[in-house]
């Protein structure tokens, strides 16, 4: 059965991860609190001093922090299926390892995004209770953003462990999270609204896949309706997520197999 020799995989990454917990998990939840700090407390004292329509009235903080969630799940995700990847078929190459057991590629794979999933929900909530303690959201309605905040982090993961698990080369990581991770981060309605941006490039921001789990996030934690149906968003964002699973389970096959 997949499901359990994936879950063993899940186990060997928790028995590595309690050697690595604190560098990892402080880096990550430190870097959104951060600017959570610098841009909903410093910034949104600039932006609050002339409430705004497109804002929904809000301040700029409870506004930010939704997007800044499901942004940095998406940078977890992203982190989860670039360089521990890399490592598993080039540097370390613990992934010939085991695949020399049991444990099939797709099982890999699978293993990979289940612990990537529980990863990325512990740093989204210490995230939540963190921007509780602001008072950018309250703590329930922050609990309920998690879902799809989560869902978009993992579907990144997916997306993008599919891809870097083929790479011969590890130059095209650098590329990857300037040319694309950090242009998502910034244009896909975390800081403000696609509205603000030209018209062609609010065209481009509306079909990223973040700008859908930013907006899921938004809605449930601020109690509004999103700027589409809600079986939109949410079809994009598990759309990116299946095609992910099915397109590991392709390329670990052909870059492990034996």
């Amino acid at each position: 059965m997949a499901m359990p020799i994936a879950l063993r995989v899940l186990e060997g990454h928790a028995r590595a991860y309690r050697h690595t917990w604190r560098g990892t998990t402080i880096g990550a939840v430190l870097t959104p609190v951060l600017f959570l700090a610098a841009m909903g407390l410093g910034l949104g004292q600039l932006v609050d001093r002339e409430p705004t329509a497109a804002l929904g009235e809000l301040s700029y903080l409870a506004w930010l922090t939704p997007g800044l969630l499901a942004a940095s799940a998406m940078q977890a995700g992203a982190a989860d299926g670039t360089f521990p990847v890399l490592a598993g078929t080039r540097w370390v190459r613990t992934y010939h390892t085991a695949v020399a057991s049991p444990v099939r590629p797709r099982d890999l794979h699978l293993g990979n995004l289940l612990w990537a999933t529980i990863r990325i929900s512990v740093i989204a909530l210490v995230f939540v209770v963190v921007a509780a303690g602001f008072g950018a959201v309250p703590l329930s309605r922050g609990l309920l953003a998690l879902g799809p905040a989560v869902l978009t982090g993992v579907a990144f993961c997916a997306v993008l462990s599919a891809g870097v698990v083929l790479l011969i080369r590890d130059q095209f990581l650098a590329g990857l999270n300037r040319f694309v991770i950090v242009p998502l981060f910034l244009f896909s309605g975390t800081f403000f609204p696609v509205e603000q941006l030209p018209p062609v490039a609010g065209a481009i921001a509306r079909v990223l896949p973040l700008w859908h789990g930013v907006e899921l996030t938004r809605a449930l934690a601020l109690g509004t309706a999103p700027a589409l149906p809600w079986p939109v968003h949410l079809g994009v964002v598990v759309a990116l997520l299946v095609a992910g699973i099915l397109a590991g389970s392709v390329t670990f096959d052909r870059r492990l197999r034996p």
